[in-house]
């Protein structure tokens, strides 16, 4: 599909460079028969570009010949095609398609005498009396030292929402007139199916409406996620960013309810319907917290809700051995996540993969070049990547990571409070016995939950789930249904973190304090005794503390 050239970066770039008579230039993309398109959209506009120019096409297999015929297999070689380019004597843009073998590889020098030719038709062309322009399209450019003072590259983006969304309104069209489909689809759901596509080619976004149309001959809120599954090809291929997979949803993080109620008022925010307000898509969130408090399940909850694919960028996975190859890994893993926008990047425990990058030793600089590149993409992006970052050692990071302008906010997950320990007690419980049905048909009811959480003053989500576990164990071990006892015991067995880690948990509730906003909701921290540096368990007896191995903190 043609894109509007008024209205086209990719056009009005191109068009300029041939009315300025730019020799030699160099597209590199997959989509040769979208890019041909666009050239001769360009060059056959009447309104903006005189002389009118002839496009000519060439591949190694069809030859040389004018776009639309047949081609002389006598010019199927680059030297031959060249000089047929050279012996036009019309206005023309000649397109060579998959040159890049010829220019060489890692392993392979460029054959000289095709290096050669192209110094020799881009020089022609630049001096002759005819303006002409040669265009190398290839899906890897390459160029020679020879030739970089002389080409010039042109960037071909991907098809921007409209583009996607008419290929989505032509296709709904073709298939509902010939009774093959039937849509259950308003505006935004289109909306939301077009947004889901971006970062395809037009031939993979064709490809994964036609998927989602016939699943079941029918087009719903569904069918995005089907869309979605054909860009996590995207994301495999690129070697850095990995899919995650999440069926979590909000109600089924225990407590957090500010945290989780800043997620619910941005769903949506990348939508059209947000632009009217004014409103932009927001950058981010900085989650750090007690560890096994629920902030790597609250990512996965979220992409979940938002109906947005998940990628998590694994910091290790991006340095290299050799010279450059780092830098090159994050600006391409950056790239890609821009490429399958909206969606949202997880980076779990970014001290520890920045903590060098902030600092600035330790590897002669590479990880602080990293470390500058991501930063100044959170500041500058616009594209809707939502970065949900967690921490659980937050001095690590410097304090230019932290202002305003990078997240748009920095939460605070501590330990549990009453109310939300027997929400996750309620969570836990109840999904065991419903996948076990031999664990029996105990009472989940407000008495057990509230006796469980009077035990548990202190626990971290991640032990209760754990202690849970544990409680099945026993009861499977007995063969038998789950109790109440098995529950209470495996919590008695259970020495907490915040017993373990004590002054560390104190320090970081201190910084806290002053720097980040809480992420229980305030009903729920109301009358929450374990918020002082000073009394890390309250609610601990020391005698019991020490019976299970622990180390009391004396206040």
């Amino acid at each position: 599909m043609a894109q509007d050239p008024s209205g086209d970066s990719f056009a009005r770039t191109l068009r300029q460079l041939i009315m300025a008579r730019f020799p030699l230039l160099s597209i590199g993309t997959a989509e040769e028969s979208r890019a041909i398109r666009e050239i001769a959209s360009v060059v056959g506009d009447r309104t903006q570009l005189l002389p009118q120019r002839q496009v000519y096409r060439w591949t190694t297999s069809d030859g040389f010949a004018a776009l639309g015929q047949i081609g002389n297999p006598d010019t199927r070689t680059p030297l031959a095609a060249l000089a047929a380019a050279n012996a036009l004597t019309t206005p023309s843009v000649v397109v060579m398609i998959d040159l890049h073998p010829w220019l060489g590889t890692n392993n392979q020098l460029p054959d000289t005498q095709v290096v050669r030719a192209l110094k020799d038709t881009a020089r022609l062309f630049a001096d002759g009396s005819v303006p002409r322009t040669l265009v190398l399209l290839s899906p890897t450019p390459r160029i020679p030292a020879d030739l970089q003072a002389l080409v010039t590259v042109v960037e071909f983006p991907l098809p921007n929402e409209r583009q996607i969304r008419q290929l989505l309104d032509d296709k709904i069209k073709l298939n509902t007139e010939s009774r093959a489909l039937t849509v259950d689809a308003d505006d935004e759901l289109l909306e939301r199916l077009a947004k889901a596509a971006l970062g395809l080619t037009a031939f993979e976004a064709d490809q994964a409406f036609a998927k989602a149309m016939v699943d079941d001959s029918h087009l719903s809120a569904r069918d995005v996620a089907i869309v979605q599954q054909e860009k996590g090809e995207i994301v495999r291929k690129s070697g850095v960013l990995e899919l995650i997979t999440s069926t979590v949803q909000l109600d089924d993080v225990g407590g957090l309810g500010n945290l989780k109620t800043w997620l619910t008022k941005r769903s949506g925010s990348w939508l059209d319907e947000a632009r009217l307000y004014g409103l932009p898509a927001p950058k981010g969130v900085l989650v750090t917290g007690v560890p096994g408090c629920g902030k790597s399940l609250t990512a996965k909850a979220m992409a979940s809700a938002w109906s947005l694919p998940l990628i998590r960028l694994d910091i290790g996975r991006i340095f290299g051995g050799l010279v450059g190859e780092s830098e090159q890994n994050m600006r391409s893993a950056l790239r890609t996540a821009e490429a399958v926008a909206p969606c949202v990047m997880w980076i779990d425990e970014i001290e520890k993969g920045f903590a060098a990058g902030a600092s600035g030793t330790g590897d002669s600089g590479t990880s602080a070049r990293v470390f500058g590149t991501f930063l100044t993409w959170m500041q500058e992006k616009t594209s809707s990547v939502f970065v949900m970052a967690t921490a659980n050692n937050i001095s690590l990071l410097p304090p230019e990571f932290l202002r305003k302008g990078r997240f748009d906010e920095i939460f605070f997950i501590d330990l549990p409070t009453t109310s939300e320990r027997r929400m996750i007690f309620s969570l836990h419980i109840g999904a065991r016995l419903k996948a076990g049905p031999a664990l029996g048909d105990l009472a989940v009811d407000d008495a057990l939950t509230g006796a469980l959480a009077d035990l548990t003053e202190g626990y971290s989500g991640a032990e209760i789930e754990q202690a849970v576990i544990s409680a099945c164990f026993d009861a499977f071990d007995g063969r038998r249904a789950l109790t109440a006892e098995d529950l209470q015991r495996a919590i008695a067995n259970t020495v907490p973190l915040s017993v373990t880690q004590a002054e560390q948990i104190a320090a970081l509730r201190a910084w806290a304090d002053v720097r980040a906003v809480a992420a229980s909701a305030p009903e729920d921290r109301a009358g929450y005794r374990t918020q002082t540096v000073e009394s890390v368990v309250p609610r601990a007896d020391p005698d019991a503390v020490r019976a299970r191995g622990g180390r009391v903190v004396e206040t």
